[in-house]
């Protein structure tokens, strides 16, 4: 099992990645990274979700859906900027480690 930390690192790259693209929501991200292979709890995804909204990564708006209230997250100029230097390092640690060169 993947160390608490390491995991939530992975998590918040991934949100940041989806939310860069578009809207996203609680719900549907949960079945995004479990279809990548991570099991994660509302009592993780969703205060992950609002500490990257308190941090100024995401930025969110309702909408009611169904007569309920949805919380829709995006990117925000600053989420976008360090989902990009994110990848940068993730391609380094990907040399360095999986393809030892």
């Amino acid at each position: 099992m993947l160390d608490r930390e390491f995991f939530l690192g992975f998590i918040k790259i991934h949100i940041l990645y989806h939310a860069s693209k578009g809207l996203i929501f609680g719900v549907e991200i949960a079945k995004e990274l479990a279809r990548h292979g991570y099991s994660v709890s509302p009592g993780t995804l969703y205060p992950t979700l609002h500490r990257l909204e308190k941090e100024g990564y995401l930025k969110s708006s309702s909408k009611v859906v169904n007569g309920r209230v949805r919380k829709y997250y995006q990117a925000t100029a600053e989420g976008k900027l360090v989902l990009e230097q994110s990848k940068r390092k993730i391609r380094e640690l990907v040399t360095e480690v999986i393809e030892e060169k």
